[in-house]
């Protein structure tokens, strides 16, 4: 049985040690320490990876872009599997009350109505229903494992559509006998989870309702068996992870060379701000004139990266290396804004009422629990931020009260009460003073993680204000330290190219214009 005593496989949503060694060898040109200057500007990189051409754009056919979606499909599915461990198949569901749930509706009872009508005829007429075997037999042998030969040959005696044939010119067939053979055969074959299906299942008596149960339970069985399949296959998605997306996406890139042009754009952004940061330095400390400053590529890489965490998924296109993350780089996102929310409202409460709630942790993680609720989905459109503070505020104040009765002490008046959902009313903006400094230093938590050589296993210490969020801090800050070393591990060659083109490319053509022209 494929499915009885199976146990999950779980990987890590990094690839192996060995995978990080292949990567260093690809972003050697990234590194601070083990780079020279001459490999960002000497010519080895391949021209399908490079960011910018000279050459004149060609026509791209049907078929090529065809082939480009499949690359893209083929590895976004890939990627999808071998991080998220909690990916699955499910079946879709479609509306009742739609127009395409009313029709499917509509169509499988008329079959089924028929079906009914064929079987309660004199004599019975078995064509449907023979068919309908037929096919229950040919999905049980999907489901054998190689080695079932046994099981295979009875599953085929038993259920041959030749012998049903000629039983039923007889009028000698069993079809509740054939029911209860493919029923009892379905709970040898089935995932534990099933067995209440297959219990309902014999205890159906009409048998036209249960040759339909029996189809439904044997479509629960197929995506059990397209989950367990790829639960088998994740730990070797994971180890050959990298090589197979970057190929895929060097083959992307050879049928669109346009495919690295929102990334190219996404880091340019980040060179410009740095460049721009280091003149205000200069101008500020009297060093305008000083030579043209060096940036640090990892340096640029990991500002590039930060600023995921403040993107606007709804409006700005990804950078076409990071698709396949776009999604759980946007959760992510959200959920930081809604932790930075939490604890402006707690340093809030903290500095009008630290004399109540000091000492009293059971309060404070209560409080931030109510903030948590109520702020769940804050980023959705029909979310209204400034109603929810204003019940944060409120129940704020009921839990500090219910706490001030408890230990025999006057209740907040109504003065303080207004003045904290005032405050917790400022933060609406997002933009409040406060909520810009956690803003910073959540960013520069962030930032130091990207920094650290292994950040599951030593994390950053955790800025001022943040003490609150920190549990969650730190699980966000993995989560994205992950997602950000997995990438940079695939894409690490294409980054390399394009900070090559960015950094250098100017100085090596001044280099070129500066030395002397030979006869």
């Amino acid at each position: 049985m494929p499915f009885n005593g199976e146990k999950q496989c779980v990987g890590e949503d990094q690839p192996s040690d060995s995978d990080s060694s292949r990567f260093s060898e690809s972003m050697a040109s990234l590194s601070d320490y083990e780079c020279s200057r001459q490999s960002f500007t000497s010519d080895s990189s391949s021209k399908s990876s490079s960011p910018a051409s000279t050459s004149p754009p060609r026509v791209v056919t049907f078929d090529e872009v065809m082939a480009t979606a499949r690359n893209l499909s083929n590895m976004t599915l890939a990627h999808e599997i071998a991080v998220n461990e909690n990916f699955q198949l499910k079946q879709d569901a479609v509306p009742e009350n739609s127009l395409a749930g009313q029709v499917k509706h509509i169509v499988h009872q008329a079959f089924w109505d028929v079906l009914e009508s064929e079987l309660n005829a004199e004599p019975p007429e078995y064509d449907h229903a023979i068919k309908l075997f037929e096919e229950i037999r040919e999905t049980l042998l999907s489901f054998l494992t190689p080695g079932g030969n046994r099981l295979h040959n009875q599953i085929c005696e038993v259920l041959d559509t030749d012998l049903i044939r000629q039983q039923a010119e007889h009028s000698a067939v069993d079809i509740q006998g054939l029911a209860n053979y493919v029923i009892s055969t379905m709970g040898k074959l089935c995932a534990p989870v099933r067995d209440n299906d297959i219990r309902e299942l014999k205890a159906t008596g009409n048998i036209v309702e249960v040759l339909r149960q029996i189809f439904h339970v044997l479509d629960l069985m197929k995506m059990d068996m397209a989950n367990f399949t790829i639960r088998s296959l994740r730990p070797h998605l994971q180890r050959q992870l990298v090589e197979y997306e970057r190929t895929k996406f060097q083959e992307i890139l050879e049928e669109t060379p346009s495919a690295l042009d929102h990334t190219t754009e996404w880091i340019k952004e980040s060179v410009n701000e740095e460049l721009l940061s280091l003149s205000e330095t200069a101008l500020t400390t009297g060093a305008e004139n000083s030579s043209k400053p060096n940036l640090s590529p990892t340096l640029v890489l990991n500002n590039s990266y930060l600023k995921l965490l403040q993107w606007d998924y709804q409006k700005k296109v990804l950078p076409e290396t990071l698709v396949t993350d776009g999604a759980r780089l946007q959760e992510l996102t959200e959920k930081l804004n809604q932790l930075k929310i939490i604890a402006c409202l707690s340093l809030i409460t903290n500095n009008m009422m630290g004399a109540i709630t000091e000492g009293l942790p059971e309060l404070a993680n209560r409080l931030k629990r109510i903030s948590a609720v109520l702020l769940e989905g804050m980023n959705k459109e029909t979310f209204n931020l400034k109603e929810v503070l204003n019940s944060v505020g409120v129940q704020t104040c009921v839990e500090v009260n219910k706490t001030l009765i408890e230990r025999g002490l006057p209740t907040l008046n109504a003065e303080v009460q207004a003045n904290l959902v005032g405050q917790f009313l400022g933060t609406e903006t997002l933009s409040s003073c406060l909520c810009h400094i956690l803003d910073k230093r959540i960013q520069l938590y962030m930032k130091s993680i990207l920094c650290l050589p292994s950040p599951q296993k030593c994390m950053p210490p955790m800025p001022g204000g943040l003490a609150v969020i920190q549990r969650e801090l730190e699980a966000l800050g993995s989560q994205y330290a992950s997602i950000v070393n997995l990438n940079k591990q695939v894409y690490g060659p294409f980054y390399a190219n394009i900070l090559r083109k960015l950094l250098f490319s100017e100085e090596a053509m001044g280099k070129a214009d500066a030395s002397p022209p030979t006869n």
